[in-house]
């Protein structure tokens, strides 16, 4: 299990050990070309493999990604039906390419909303890829940030009845949908808005933010790696001050 930032000191590289990414700007990109928004989605998806194998190339060891929240199912049925469409797509044709590759994929996020279906396609895949170690890659669908804490709260307090009003970090993380996962290093959002948007809202204490007007079908390997060198710019106190760091860098 890892340690939460607000407990201890987190290892800090020059490569984020854990990227979280909003993939925003779809159906803008598609707008912007006199294309259906469907067609952005569709665009999308390959973005989605160049940034999994490039992460995997520079040895991140979990990416997550922002497929589906809980609050999209707000969108207009028909994009709802295409997205839903696209993810079982995805999921039969690309889980031999991630298990090939040796990446490992989850499904986090509320499975209820989904079909019978879908749900037994996220089980094979995850079974399918369950022993690989050189990627983790988590796909968050039906999932929200406030979904998150309800959920794990309620289940530690089903199991652990006798800590009712006494919850400590340390036994709620274990129940988080990426209990098991250092928290995000770098978080990403394309397509230029500025907000989390109810993603990962725990996790995210001491992420770095980065946001790029980039849209999510244009974002490339080079737009991970600009991504990535400013994350490597900034300095990461967790609390401390820049003369603490400074005396620590010196003393190593």
């Amino acid at each position: 299990m890892h340690t939460s930032s607000t407990l201890a000191i987190p290892e800090v590289g020059e490569i984020p050990r854990h990227i979280a990414i909003i993939m925003d700007g779809n159906g803008r990109w598609a707008k912007t070309r006199g294309l259906p928004r469907i067609e952005g989605h569709r665009r999308g998806v390959e973005a989605v493999r160049t940034v999994v194998q490039h992460c995997a190339e520079l040895g991140v060891e979990h990416l997550t990604l922002f497929a589906f929240s809980s609050e999209n199912w707000r969108r207009p049925p028909e994009e709802v039906h295409f997205l839903m469409g696209l993810f079982r797509l995805m999921l039969k044709r690309e889980v031999a390419r991630l298990d090939k590759n040796g990446i490992r994929l989850r499904i986090i996020g509320n499975r209820d909303g989904l079909s019978d279906e879908l749900r037994a396609l996220i089980e094979a895949a995850e079974t399918k890829t369950a022993c690989h170690t050189r990627l983790t890659l988590n796909v968050a669908v039906n999932y929200g940030g406030r979904w998150d804490l309800l959920n794990a709260f309620n289940r530690l307090l089903s199991d652990r009845p006798e800590l009712a009003g006494r919850v400590s970090e340390s036994d709620l993380w274990p129940y988080l949908a990426l209990g098991d996962a250092p928290e995000p290093d770098l978080f990403i959002r394309t397509g230029g808005e500025q907000r989390i948007s109810n993603f990962l809202i725990w996790q995210l204490a001491y992420t770095e933010l980065y946001f790029t007007p980039v849209f999510w079908p244009d974002f490339d390997a080079a737009a991970l790696d600009a991504a990535i060198q400013w994350y490597r710019e900034r300095e990461r106190r967790f609390g401390r001050t820049s003369e603490q760091l400074t005396t620590t860098q010196g003393g190593e």
